[in-house]
């Protein structure tokens, strides 16, 4: 029987995701209303019975570790865990991590004692659900070293990506690093007997998913220099030398690493059918318990809407959006196209009577504001008679109080938005 450890590389300092990770780590920024970024891969895992699951991270990790920890729970008779490793200084090694591949290495120590055959390496800013059983099963039939997850993509995507060239046994054989757009990669097209469903004409390439399953040892032998990238150094390297394939995956698929990508694969929950399926009973997606109220909605008018537990509505219209636990929402409100994270904690009357001392608003959303194409991070305060994003595109920029990216508004964590502002 195989065994396989599972790790999850948390990244560096989440920068195209600021300012959502200005005061936690990447992995540990809210989604979908109740859950964290890191319980997408953590359940992909859980889900295929990969118990044993290392995350990778240094930057900003109080807030991670204390959901991992409330989260995460296995009897002792599963062998499971889920276990934090942050970069540490060791008699070996001084530094923080230096790359992927440099994270990887530097924990061999704490992975050896496991005595894994397997390791299977995801990223922790990515939305799909895989079945990371028959990803191993289908490493193992074709007696790979090294197994490659990736998705078919058009032309002009390709040049985002790291692209795979592979022959009609799917063996991998050349990579591309983000072909420039211009250049000829013509011959690189999927070959006619390894495409899958999802390789239709038009999307004619491979991409990386950064999703890699390799044998122990080859695992240990490929990190055995100095390369601290997976994509950029270990990978291409390890074409040239170990029996690489590719594993084509036509399910959705989203690096969810910038603020746009965020919001868009965010605010797509709430469609109708939604490209991400939380509502998968055989998949579930799992995240920290909570002993919060049912949402209560009070002649709220609410469309193509996700409500997170314990939330307060109160005669607003919530058109398409995602609202996180504990969200207040005040009365002739109205959000559309809003990502609402919620907040921490419930104010008591005696600390809202101290805001009004203070001339600061609730925590929440206030009477007669408006707001779209919007985030709003946890605990932030929105006065009455606001309005955010309602006239027309906003120039990015950032202010002490909230960024602009890509014509999205991003309400920093803990922000206070007084009365009658405008944004």
């Amino acid at each position: 029987m195989p065994k396989v450890l599972s790790i999850i590389l948390g990244g560096g300092k989440g920068t195209r995701l600021y300012p959502l990770t200005k005061e936690r780590s990447k992995p540990a920024v809210p989604f979908g209303g109740k859950h964290r970024i890191v319980d997408i891969p953590i359940s992909n895992c859980i889900n295929s019975n990969f118990k044993q699951i290392y995350l990778l991270t240094q930057f900003n990790s109080a807030s991670l570790h204390m959901h991992i920890t409330a989260a995460y729970n296995f009897d002792r008779f599963s062998q499971g865990f889920v276990e934090i490793l942050a970069a540490e200084q060791t008699l070996e090694h001084s530094g923080w991590y230096e790359g992927t591949a440099d994270a990887v290495r530097k924990n061999f120590i704490h992975f050896q004692t496991q005595k894994p055959t397997h390791y299977i390496i995801l990223s922790g800013d990515q939305l799909y659900q895989m079945d990371l059983n028959a990803y191993l099963e289908y490493h193992m039939e074709h007696n790979a070293q090294i197994t490659i997850a990736t998705t078919a993509v058009n032309r002009a995507d390709a040049s985002g990506f790291g692209i795979m060239k592979i022959n009609k046994e799917r063996n991998i054989t050349a990579f591309m690093e983000k072909p420039a757009a211009d250049l000829d990669i013509s011959d690189w097209i999927i070959p006619d007997e390894s495409r899958t469903p999802g390789a239709t004409q038009g999307k004619d390439y491979l991409a990386s998913m950064g999703i890699y399953i390799f044998n122990a040892e080859v695992l240990e032998e490929a990190l055995d220099n100095d390369y601290t990238d997976f994509g950029k150094e270990v990978i291409p390297q390890a074409i040239e030398k170990y029996k690489v394939f590719s594993y084509i995956y036509d399910g959705y698929w989203e690096d969810i690493g910038t603020i746009k990508s965020f919001y868009d694969a965010t605010i797509d929950l709430a469609a109708i059918t939604p490209k991400f399926n939380f509502y998968d009973e055989d998949k579930p997606i799992f995240t920290k318990p909570r002993n919060l109220p049912p949402s209560k909605t009070n002649h709220a008018q609410m469309t193509r809407c996700i409500a997170s537990e314990g939330c307060v509505v109160t005669e607003a219209c919530i058109i398409d959006s995602v609202i996180g636990i504990r969200s207040v929402i005040e009365r002739n409100s109205s959000l559309e196209g809003v990502v609402c994270m919620g907040a921490d904690f419930y104010e008591t009357e005696s600390q809202k009577k101290e805001n009004l001392a203070k001339g600061i608003p609730n925590i929440g959303i206030g009477c007669n504001t408006h707001i779209k194409r919007s985030i709003i991070d946890k605990n932030a305060r929105i006065g009455n008679n606001c309005s955010i994003g309602c006239r027309g595109p906003v120039p990015d920029g950032e202010t002490a109080q909230y960024l602009v990216s890509d014509g999205i508004i991003v309400i920093k964590k803990n922000a206070i938005i007084p009365d009658n502002t405008l944004i």
